[in-house]
């Protein structure tokens, strides 16, 4: 439990962070900025297929295939490429505000603050990982929480300094770009550029599928959903404020399994025992901060709890369907785990084009329902028996 607490707390930071702060610019600077998390959400989905390959995949080929050269190519490769897809939507940053049905005078600059601090957050994690799998998680939550302090204080303050949106971003992007330069070159080690991508993506296929398609499900589900106006795309901003983090920390269920299996460590039971746990503390955390924001914001009850009953339902149910998937690929077969969890992307994807502002969330429920049943039904046909427990030597 202590390793699972200690990895969601990395992801907790970095999702809470920038929750605070379009809150706090909402009030200091200008109400509307409070949608400029949604609008930029489907990126994350862009930068989590990177981490996939090149933080996760690289880091478990350093241990399978003895390739220590992996760590520092994948943080190299997955920057750049990073860089070169997060570069080209700013540099279009205005189809892409129109795309989503949004006012670009009203989002631009904020939108283009959004998308370069997911690129820092992209190198955060992807020099972060190494350490995850070093067992150093000492160290990486003392880093996330210095790189969330700085990111977040230096926007802060700088909008209670001067109202000039310009002014604001470009100096905190400054800051934290250099703090972000300093841990890089603490944590990891320059060496041969060496990687066995294929491996990197077979280790976490599961993941970097479902981002892939994660991307596509909001991008057009979203763009769906706020085409039925204000109210629609207030109440989505609002759900997906509340519970963001909480996505994000659940992530830590799937890494730590997978460092577990990687090990020879791991027991089911256990497993869905300390998760289902965790899993409570950000449900709990999820309603303390709907209480708190939703006087500031006032969305629609019956629009908002829909969205938000159905998202916290498939949290509660996240831990269970993952961490088989997980097993069933690590262990079993990359291909009818990945092909698993793609079918339940499709039917997300297909839903996302249904002409209702409740598409994405019907997407979800029926994705979580598929893939309860299917995980099951693979471990039942191929009499799986989810434990390892004699640790690896390396």
């Amino acid at each position: 439990m202590e390793k699972l607490l200690r990895i969601s707390f990395d992801t907790l930071l970095t999702s809470l962070t920038p929750i605070l702060g379009w809150f706090l610019l909402g009030i200091l600077l200008d109400p509307n900025l409070i949608n400029v998390f949604t609008l930029i959400y489907p990126m994350q989905f862009i930068v989590n297929t990177i981490k996939s390959i090149f933080g996760t995949g690289a880091n478990i080929s350093a241990i399978r295939d003895k390739n220590e050269n992996s760590i520092y190519s994948g943080v190299l490769i997955g920057g750049i490429l990073g860089g070169i897809i997060l570069g080209i939507t700013v540099i279009n940053i205005d189809k892409y505000i129109i795309f989503m049905n949004m006012n670009v005078e009203t989002y631009k600059i904020f939108g283009i603050y959004g998308i370069i601090q997911l690129f820092l957050q992209l190198i955060l994690y992807l020099a972060l990982c190494k350490l995850y799998y070093e067992d150093n998680n000492k160290r990486a939550n003392k880093y996330s929480l210095w790189f969330n302090l700085i990111n977040f204080s230096s926007l802060i303050v700088m909008s209670i300094l001067t109202k000039n949106q310009i002014v604001i971003t470009s100096i905190s992007i400054i800051i934290t770009s250099s703090f972000v330069c300093i841990m890089l070159f603490r944590i990891v080690k320059r060496t041969e550029i060496k990687i066995n991508i294929a491996n990197c993506i077979k280790y976490d296929a599961v993941t970097l599928f479902d981002e892939i398609s994660m991307f596509v499900i909001y991008l057009f589900g979203f763009k769906t959903a706020f085409y039925f106006g204000d109210k629609y795309i207030l109440a989505t901003s609002f759900a997906t404020l509340i519970t963001d983090m909480q996505w994000d920390a659940s992530n830590s269920v799937k890494t730590l399994a997978q460092i577990n299996i990687t090990k020879n460590n791991f027991s089911y039971k256990e497993h869905i025992k300390d998760s289902l746990k965790l899993i409570h503390l950000l449900v709990l955390t999820t309603f303390i901060m709907g209480i708190l924001l939703y006087p500031f914001y006032k969305t629609n009850l019956q629009v908002t709890g829909i969205i938000l009953g159905i998202e916290i339902l498939s949290m509660y149910m996240y831990p269970i369907y993952i961490t088989k998937l997980i097993y069933i690929q690590m262990e079993h077969s990359t291909y009818k785990a990945t092909i698993s969890k793609q079918i339940a992307n499709v039917i997300r994807a297909i839903c996302s084009f249904i002409p209702t502002p409740y598409c994405t969330s019907i997407g979800l429920a029926g994705a979580v329902i598929f893939q309860l049943i299917i995980s099951k039904y693979i471990i039942f046909k191929n009499n799986i028996i989810m434990e390892k427990k004699e640790k690896l030597k390396i």
